[in-house]
């Protein structure tokens, strides 16, 4: 079963595409919704995430947070277990 894996970005977001190319670069497939245009979308991103900034990942309803924080679950070797889960 394919993990469900949703990047939630902004336009010109630099931390967004690095998100996506490190996911891209690990062979993960996952979803992008734009945030951009949408403020009640953000709300509700914010209730879900606890996060205002911008990537917010979530990979099988667990919030890993931003590209920081996606950066280091990937040096540390637990995104694979976040993808198995």
């Amino acid at each position: 079963m394919e993990a469900d894996v949703k990047v939630y970005t902004t336009t010109m977001c630099p931390y967004c595409e690095g998100a996506k190319a490190l996911l891209k670069k690990r062979g993960v497939s996952y979803e992008e919704v734009n945030m951009t245009r949408s403020a009640d979308d953000r709300d509700k991103l914010v209730e879900l995430t606890g996060g205002q900034s911008f990537p917010q990942i979530v990979i099988n309803q667990n919030v890993v947070g931003g590209f920081d924080e996606l950066r280091a679950v990937d040096r540390a070797g637990k995104l694979q277990d976040l993808l198995n889960i």
